[in-house]
Formats: C-alpha cells, sequence, structure tokens
C-alpha cells in the first residue's frame, strides 16, 4: 500500500508555519521549505529554547526529523507538541504518519483518528487512516475512509489511487480501474496509477491496453522497475520473447535484487530451448529470495529436461517444502525421483 508521504507533508507544511513570530522559528521555515533539515532543526530548537512551549516550533522540528528518517526523534517531539497542545490535529497526523512508517498501524489508526475527531474535515487523515487500516488488512474500512476523504476533497488524486487498490485487492477489477483511472485524470503523472491500472487490465487479459499504460508509467519514470516487469510478462503473454527479455533485463538493470525478473526471464529462456541460461536466471533469483518456491520448481524443471535427475529432485523438493509440491509429485508419479 502506498504510504501517505506527499499528502501529508503537504498538509503538514500547510498547518502551521504561516504565523511565525520570532526569528529562530522563521529560520526554521525558511530552511524546512527549502529541504535543509539540519538547519530547520537547529533554528527550531533555538525557538523551543527562547519559548520551551513553542507547539509549532516542536512540530516543524518533528517533520525535520521524519524527513531525515529519524521516527524516535519525530515521535519525541510530535508528542511533546500535543502535550503542549491537546487540540493540535497536525501533531496527532503527523505521529500518526511516524507509527505508520514504523509498521505500528494501530497506533497511527488512534492519532490519525484523534486528528479527524479534533478537525472533521481532514481529508488527508481520513486517506492517511485508510492506509493504515488497510496496513493491518482491514480493507472494507480503508475504502470507507478512502470515501470519506474524497467527499471532502474530490480532487484528492492519492485517495482515489489507493482505494483503487483496496479495490484490487479485493478483486473487483472494475471498480480499481475507475479508480486508477479518475486518479490519473487529477494528477496525470503518477506513475503508480498506470502500472497498476495496467495490471487489472492485465488480469482481464486486455494485454494492449496493460502494455500501453505500462508504458507511460516508463514514460513518467524511466526508473520504473516494476513497470518493467510488468510489461515483459505482457509481452510475453503476446509470444514477443525478443521484447519481454529486454524488459526483464532492464528491471534488473534497474534493481539488481529483483527476485520475480529474474524468475520471469528464465522462464523465457526455458522456452527457448536455452535451458543453462534459465538455470543461471533461477539460480540468481534463489539468492536474492531464497523462499522464492516458483524458482525452485522452475529450476527443477530446467534440471529435468536436461536429465539432471538428482538436481531436478533436490529442487523440487525444496520447492515442496515452501508449499509448492506439484513438480515433486509429477517426479514420483512418472518414479523419476533420483536422490
Amino acid at each position: 500500500m502506498k504510504a501517505p508521504t506527499r499528502a501529508l507533508i503537504a498538509l503538514f507544511s500547510a498547518g502551521g508555519f504561516a504565523f511565525a513570530t520570532d526569528y529562530a522559528y522563521d529560520l526554521g521555515v525558511r530552511a524546512a521549505q527549502n529541504g535543509n533539515n539540519q538547519e530547520a532543526i537547529k533554528q527550531f530548537t533555538q525557538a523551543i529554547r527562547v519559548d520551551p512551549n513553542h507547539t509549532k516550533a516542536y512540530f516543524g522540528r518533528g517533520l525535520a526529523y521524519a524527513d531525515l528518517n529519524d521516527t524516535s526523534k519525530a515521535i519525541v517531539d510530535y508528542t511533546q507538541a500535543i502535550k503542549i497542545d491537546p487540540k493540535f490535529a497536525d501533531a496527532y497526523g503527523g505521529r500518526g504518519f511516524a507509527y505508520y512508517n514504523l509498521g505500528n498501524y494501530s497506533k497511527a489508526i488512534v492519532d490519525f483518528t484523534k486528528a479527524i475527531e479534533i478537525d472533521p474535515n481532514n481529508a488527508y487523515a481520513y486517506g492517511a487512516r485508510g492506509d493504515a487500516y488497510n496496513g493491518l488488512g482491514d480493507t472494507s474500512k480503508a475504502i470507507a475512509d478512502y470515501t470519506q476523504a474524497l467527499k471532502i476533497d474530490p480532487k484528492f488524486a492519492e485517495a482515489y489511487y489507493n482505494r483503487g487498490l483496496a479495490y484490487a485487492n479485493l478483486g473487483d477489477t472494475s471498480k480499481a480501474i475507475a479508480d486508477y483511472t479518475q486518479a490519473l485524470k487529477i494528477d496525470p503523472k503518477l506513475a503508480e496509477a498506470y502500472n497498476n491500472r495496467g495490471f487489472a487490465y492485465d488480469s482481464l487479459g486486455d494485454t494492449s491496453k496493460a502494455i500501453a499504460d505500462y508504458t507511460q508509467a516508463i514514460k513518467i519514470d524511466p526508473n520504473y522497475a516494476n513497470a518493467y516487469n510488468n510489461r515483459g510478462n505482457a509481452y510475453a503473454d503476446l509470444g514477443d520473447t525478443s521484447k519481454a527479455i529486454a524488459d526483464w533485463t532492464q528491471a534488473i538493470k534497474i534493481d539488481p535484487n529483483y527476485a520475480d525478473a529474474y524468475n520471469n526471464r528464465g522462464n523465457t529462456y526455458n522456452k527457448l530451448g536455452d535451458h543453462k541460461q534459465a538455470i543461471a536466471d533461477y539460480t540468481q533469483a534463489l539468492k536474492i529470495d531464497p523462499k522464492l518456491a516458483a524458482a525452485y520448481n522452475n529450476r527443477a524443471v530446467a534440471y529435468y529436461i536436461l536429465g539432471d535427475y538428482k538436481s531436478a529432485t533436490k529442487d523440487a523438493r525444496k520447492a515442496c517444502e515452501l508449499g509448492d509440491c506439484k513438480f515433486l509429485q509429477y517426479l514420483g508419479e512418472n518414479k523419476l525421483l533420483r536422490d
């Protein structure tokens, strides 16, 4: 699920920086706006020395720490801002987002809920709480929150996108496509929406539309490894093995630890009869992800084709340990198991 970074930071940046009254705080705001988080922290700290109850300085410093991925310090500052001003909705939102980043979705939901209680028209808090519910696997509550966020702000592109992901998780592909499409009307540069809409079209068997969407995602973000991988799968479905291999190879160049891309490319090499190259790709996939059962099974098939039944048996057994016993059963039924 996509984290609510842009939406929340946009909200929080607007929340407390409009009425700077002291010099250090104002310098902190300017530094934060220029992306100089270290200087922002220095200036906000000075503002807090002058006024230990400066809630907005604590909040601003919390944002700067969050941008530097120092989540624990961010939480401390948001908490102090809340102690001083228990009605500071943005501080609850900031702390909720920090908990979200830590994977503590239950605490995030508590804070987002408090932000909503204080400000019932806080669309971003609804969207963020929806993300947290998704993190807990509560898709129905997530959809309800995204829907409420969109009632408040019909131009909230990420809420459409994330609700689309939630519908996709429920298997409602048509609603997912509708939401991705609406997100793209609002934000035509949302590469993730093109990629996921492409995946949805792929699941419906509309490969041409899928490829068009993956291609658009890549135009927006040329380093989008997952879009290359997905387009490779689509080309493979069409039987265009050269384009498929080219896309998986590009995905691997962008992300050398992309196990699925190695596995997918291995499958095509296997179909082309280049079983040794297929085995090399499956082996690399398994170095990256030793629990990828499909790669063990696929490598077992390649070994089997080459007549190496001992290696095939070893890989098939490992795949079975990981939950996929089909090829092991095949070898057993045909009396080809070798230890």
